[in-house]
């Protein structure tokens, strides 16, 4: 195992990232879920007060290896991703991030491709809806850019 991915327990207690990433560096990715750009924790229950782009640089700061950053208003929405926020949060903290939420076909996978700071995305609803094949996104990506 390489990675750890730390959700609610990183926004509920951020100290123990902080303690995670000494003890693990390089191994440590939190997993950002949010509505409007605002944090939300619980398993959606709860959406804080806590813009996820301010959460993602802290956690940049103490040493977070990426971000699994879910638009819980896409996800499983079949509505695509929400490009411009997830780069933003990439941007803003400077971690690579992996999109999740919205991914709904080819396109998307299309236009994360080259995008700063996104490091990979997650589907789900898309490959068993048929929607995207998994196939052909995976060949789009290994197209290089010219």
């Amino acid at each position: 195992m390489s990675f750890v991915i730390i959700g609610t327990k990183a926004v509920q207690n951020p100290e123990f990232v902080e303690e995670a990433c000494k003890k693990f560096a390089g191994h440590i990715i939190v997993g950002i879920d949010a509505m409007n750009g605002m944090v939300a924790t619980d398993g959606w229950a709860n959406v804080t007060d806590v813009k996820a782009t301010d959460l993602a640089k802290r956690f940049a700061d103490a040493g977070v290896s990426s971000i699994v950053y879910t638009d819980i208003a896409r996800d499983g929405m079949m509505q695509g991703v929400n490009i411009e926020q997830t780069v933003n949060l990439a941007t803003y903290s400077g971690l690579p991030v992996i999109a999740s939420g919205g991914v709904t076909n080819l396109d998307d996978v299309r236009n994360l491709k080259g995008q700063p700071g996104i490091l990979g995305a997650i589907t789900g609803r898309a490959i068993y809806e048929g929607t995207l094949n998994l196939r052909e996104a995976q060949l789009l990506l290994d197209e290089q850019s010219l």
